[in-house]
Parts: C-alpha cells; structure tokens; sequence
C-alpha cells in the first residue's frame, strides 16, 4: 500500500475512534457544568438556525421553541453517522425540525441572510481555517442576527500558553485536529461580529491546555 494510502486509512481509523469515544469521553465535563452552559446559551436561539461543527449531536435536545427550524452541518462522516442515528430516534414530530447537511463550515452551502441564529460549540478549536469559517457565519445570517458561542481557548496566562504552543501538535493528533492555542476570541472581534458578552470561565473536568473557555453571543453587524 502507498504511503499516502496507508496515511488516509490510518487518520480515517483515528476518525472513527475518535467519534465513537466523544459522547463518553465529555461525559464527565458535561454532567461538572458543560451541559447547563449549553443549555442555558441554546435556550437564546431563535427562528432558523445553524450549527456548525454538530459532532454527534450533543446540542440537539436543547434547542427551546423559539428555535423554528435546526440545520446542523457537520463535514466528519464518522461523526455525521452518530448524529444521522440520533436524529433517527427522535420521536416523531419533536422540535425544532432538524436536518442534517454534510459540508464543512467554511463553505456553507445556503444563500446569504438564510439564518437568524448561528451556534458553534467546541468547533472553532477543530475547523481547518476559523476565520473563513467565521465569515461563512456572517453571510449565511441575516444582518443582525446572533451567533451564540461556548469555545475553549488559547490561554491569558503566558506560562500555560506557551504549555498550549508546547502541546499543540500531539493533542491535535490525538484529538482529531483539535488546535488547544487558538485564540478564537481575537478571530471573533477581528470579525464583522459585534461581541454582546463574553464570559471567561473553565471547561470542566478537562485536561488544563484546553480548560481556559469562553462563551458568549455576539451580533452581526447591520
């Protein structure tokens, strides 16, 4: 087998030990504190809504009525496999509405001004390019429109920053192109998103190069 071959099957066997380990793996952040952070910011999305990076799903059972319909888009196969069976199980008629759209979040495949509300949890670490991604969010929604954000981040902390530029590369492999040092907080205000809030807070129960965190909502400027 080539070697470029032998990589592609090798990163597609990590892939799919990574999607099928997720759900267990977060468990413990979720149940310490992650779980109400989500479902606390979730319950603000309103009308049509996005979410990028949907992993296997975590966010879709805390959606509130005022979510009228749910895209979620979400490129990996093997994550998207997990997410396609629970959106299979839900019960019938449950809301919002949901669909699955497998592309990835710098090329939205939807008009501009199609959404109202954009949500990204744990995604802005994983995406290839961030800033694209970020640009995609702001044409795909209408101006005005809320992109809601819980994302951990590179540290304020110099000496545990430089552990994340130390560590970047092995936890990226072992965690499925994870960056542990992105500064999604700079990429966000270097956006034409207006950040409403940010909190600064800790990622529960969760090894210390990728506990710093941030959530918050931010508008798209008119």
């Amino acid at each position: 087998m080539a070697a470029g071959a032998m990589g592609k099957a090798y990163d597609a066997t990590m892939g799919r030990l990574f999607a099928a380990c997720y759900d267990r793996g977060l468990k413990a952040t979720e149940e310490n504190g992650l779980g109400a952070m989500r479902a606390e910011l979730l319950a603000e999305a309103h009308g049509r809504v996005i979410e990028i990076g949907a992993g296997t799903g975590v966010n879709l059972d805390l959606y509130g009525a005022a979510a009228e319909d749910l895209t979620l888009l979400e490129p990996d196969e093997h994550m998207g496999a997990r997410l396609r069976s629970r959106l299979a199980d839900r019960a019938p008629g449950a809301t919002p509405p949901a669909r699955l759209v497998a592309a990835p979040a710098e090329a939205i495949p939807f008009a501009d001004d199609t959404f109202d509300t954009a949500v990204a949890t744990l995604v802005l670490c994983t995406v290839p390019d961030p800033t694209a991604a970020i640009a995609e969010l702001a044409r795909v929604l209408e101006p005005g429109g809320r992109l809601l954000f819980i994302e951990h981040v590179r540290s304020d902390d110099p000496g545990r920053a430089r552990w994340q530029d130390r560590l970047e590369k092995p936890w990226r492999f072992l965690a499925d192109g994870c960056h542990c040092n992105r500064d999604t907080e700079a990429n966000l205000r270097a956006s034409s998103f207006q950040l409403d809030s940010v909190d600064h807070g800790k990622l529960p129960k969760a090894p210390a190069i990728v506990r710093p965190l941030i959530r918050g909502t931010a508008t798209l400027s008119a």
